[in-house]
């Protein structure tokens, strides 16, 4: 059976179709915005046609989609209603007292994605401990209802004080809302996230019911439309914590999905790193319309569980926070900023140049695409600058006007600032730059690790022509460019497995906690997961599961979450997660606590099916650069000037590496080399870029 890979981006979709004979083949496909799921139900009908094949052997279609986080930014999610104890009406209003910069007196929270008069406070109260205090009142919560639905409210949120303790008002109230408003989705915080602090609690319910209607169309069409070309496949969609859940359970808990299409990268990142010796690599994820970074250390990604989408720099920063619209979930420690290849170029009134995070988007693209923008993109300038086939992109498929790119720059960036054509181009590519390192350095210096340690591994369409400037200025020596890295990600997704996460607060100290209890309180995680994993078609025996403890120091609001060994905790156990959360403390914030009392805050449970994605693959070694000429001008900045360079292609390369300047032209991608660099290809077909200091 054929299993399909599927990364929706804000410029292409990309698809991999991974044969049973282990061969990959790859299709790159311009994004349809006002329909994201046309695009990859008539890509997968057109490969299937060109090899003759049925839909019956299609086996599995695996997604990644941004269509959550774009209805996030663009507030396009369900008209929202919030149930709260009364008293708490305004919990997402007040957020936590942290703003993303320091000193902008000007600076404005984000607006709520509940406005005031949809946030209903009810009659309800339980105490600390979750005994009730309050019953709830039902009549009062019935007018409440009716109400909503005057209100023509399409989604229900409902988040009660102290409900991790105690589900019961939640669980009460979620029957009264569906019975009085039936077909509108429900929310509750007790199933979303059963875990202290209101407004962490609050937040994340709350984007849960507003995306979750336009998920459940979204995959509820792709379905459809797939069904009506004979792939009846089973469809997984990729979490943002790297592993994959059923499209049906996704539906339910859209919040999980945020990030998918970033944590796809990561996962297949990690796995290429180990293979190839390089135990710690931070990798650049830069597409069409945003640039993400991570970071694998010694082998394993780097996780959070906290992210705030929708800021200027999306990030699980401790440091960097207020700006977006936090949620508490687990996720791959992801760092993202509004730079891509068509992120527009500008001239801001004080006349420095910008750019981003505004993207022309895959409708109407970069100018040189020729599809009605004149705005400049990073695109046209790498164009101008000769890193781009002056005459086509995706193997030919897509012609582009350099010209026309030229032209855009003149007017809207050279002119204005009194440049010549190549410094403004080189301009919007420095700035571009100096925009993705924020987002490398968000996850490395800020996390305590020095980026020179570290190899940068570069995918995406234009991560590997801006991959080896990065590096400079970061200080790393050496650069990892994996095979068909613009369809990385969407290989990525073939690699995951399916994974479930929960969360209970406990909070006890440590010393005084019963580690009875706490493997007691684990235990039920494990049957839970275990549960929805055999709910969803999987066998128990595929099922295997990691514990850990978020720990903090006594009087502290946040909390590191540790690794323990074992799901049965002694009191050994819990001096070991002790010391591990100190090493990991100081680490990140630079010295220890003096009181060395701690809290356990939650227990987390994370379990892995097994269903064999992790199989070797025959990577396709491309031989042919799409028809560009041997030679072309490339300009490397006012210090260099414009030097004629060879374009190769990956099969070209050998082991022995060659001097830069050159240009590696592929499919999906353009590896750009500068002088001052070497380049060689290793045994797995990766390209390696060493440079010289």
């Amino acid at each position: 059976m054929i299993r399909v890979g599927v990364d929706i981006g804000g410029t292409f979709t990309d698809l991999v179709f991974l044969r049973p004979d282990g061969g990959l083949d790859k299709r790159k496909v311009p994004s349809t915005p006002a329909d994201y799921a046309r695009a990859i139900v008539e890509a997968v009908g057109a490969y299937l046609a060109e090899q003759r094949l049925g839909g019956d052997r299609v086996g599995e279609v695996v997604h990644a989609t941004t269509v959550a986080t774009n209805a996030i930014l663009e507030r396009k999610g369900a008209r929202t209603g919030l149930l709260t104890t009364e008293g708490f009406r305004d919990v997402l209003e007040l957020r936590r007292i942290r703003i993303p910069l320091l000193y902008d007196l000007g600076w404005e929270k984000p607006v709520p994605l509940v406005e005031r008069a949809f946030r209903f406070p009810v009659r309800e109260r339980l105490d600390a401990r979750g005994a009730v205090v309050t019953p709830l009142d039902v009549a009062g919560l019935e007018a409440v209802c009716d109400a909503m639905a005057a209100a023509g409210v399409e989604a229900v949120a409902i988040s009660f004080l102290h409900a991790f303790r105690n589900p019961s008002h939640e669980r009460q109230a979620g029957e009264v809302v569906r019975r009085r408003l039936p077909g509108r989705h429900v929310s509750l915080s007790s199933e979303v996230l059963p875990e202290i602090q209101e407004f962490e609690r609050t937040s994340t319910t709350v984007v849960n019911a507003y995306v979750a209607p336009l998920i459940a169309r979204y995959l509820e069409a792709l379905r459809r439309d797939l069904e009506r070309r004979g792939v009846r496949a089973p469809i997984l969609v990729m979490q943002s914590n790297g592993g994959l859940v059923p499209a049906g359970t996704a539906a339910r808990r859209p919040v999980a999905i945020i990030e998918s299409g970033p944590a796809a990268g990561v996962v297949a990142g990690a796995r290429l790193a180990r293979a190839a010796g390089y135990p710690n690599v931070i990798t650049l994820d830069m597409g069409g319309t945003t640039t993400k970074a991570s970071l694998v250390e010694r082998g394993e990604i780097l996780r959070a569980f906290e992210y705030e989408v929708g800021a200027p720099v999306s990030v699980s920063s401790r440091l960097v926070r207020g700006g977006g619209y936090l949620l508490r979930i687990p996720v791959i420690d992801v760092s993202e900023v509004g730079a891509g290849g068509g992120s527009l170029a500008y001239v801001d009134p004080d006349g420095v140049l910008r750019v981003g995070p505004r993207s022309a988007g895959a409708v109407p693209g970069p100018v040189c695409y020729g599809l009605g923008n004149d705005a400049p993109t990073v695109t046209d300038a790498d164009l101008v600058l000769g890193y781009l086939n002056p005459e086509c992109l995706v193997g030919g498929a897509l012609r582009v006007d350099r010209e026309r790119a030229r032209r855009a720059i003149d007017k809207r960036i050279a002119e204005p600032l009194g440049l010549s054509t190549l410094d403004a181009a080189y301009g919007i590519h420095v700035v571009a730059n100096s925009n993705m390192v924020r987002a490398i350095k968000s996850v490395s210096v800020e996390r305590g690790r020095d980026p020179a340690e570290f190899v940068l591994m570069a995918f995406g369409g234009s991560g590997p022509v801006h991959a080896a400037a990065l590096a400079r200025a970061l200080e790393i020596r050496r650069v990892l460019v994996p095979p068909a890295p613009g369809l990385f990600s969407a290989f990525g997704l073939l690699r995951a497995e399916v994974e479930h996460h929960a969360v209970r607060t406990v909070l006890v100290g440590t010393h005084e906690a019963d580690p009875a209890a706490v493997s007691t309180v684990l235990e039920e995680l494990r049957d839970e997961l275990t549960g929805r994993a055999r709910e969803e078609g999987f066998p128990a025996d595929a099922v295997t599961c990691a514990a850990f403890l978020d720990l903090r120091y006594a009087g502290q609001s946040s909390e590191i979450t540790v690794p323990v060994a074992s799901r049965r905790i002694t009191a050994e156990a819990l001096r070991a997660a002790e010391a591990v959360f100190e090493a990991e403390f100081e680490r990140m914030y630079g010295h220890r606590g003096e009181r060395k009392r701690f809290e356990l805050v939650n227990c987390r449970l994370v379990a892995t099916v097994a269903r064999g994605a992790d199989r070797e693959v025959a990577w396709p070694l491309e031989t042919t650069a799409g028809g560009s000429a041997a030679r072309r001008p490339v300009y490397f900045g006012p210090e260099v000037g414009t030097l004629p360079t060879p374009v190769l292609t990956r099969g070209s390369l050998a082991a022995a590496p060659r001097p830069g300047p050159a240009i590696v032209e592929e499919y999906d991608s353009t590896v750009v080399i500068p002088p001052e660099a070497r380049v060689s290809r290793d045994a797995q077909g990766n390209i390696l870029i060493e440079l010289i200091p």
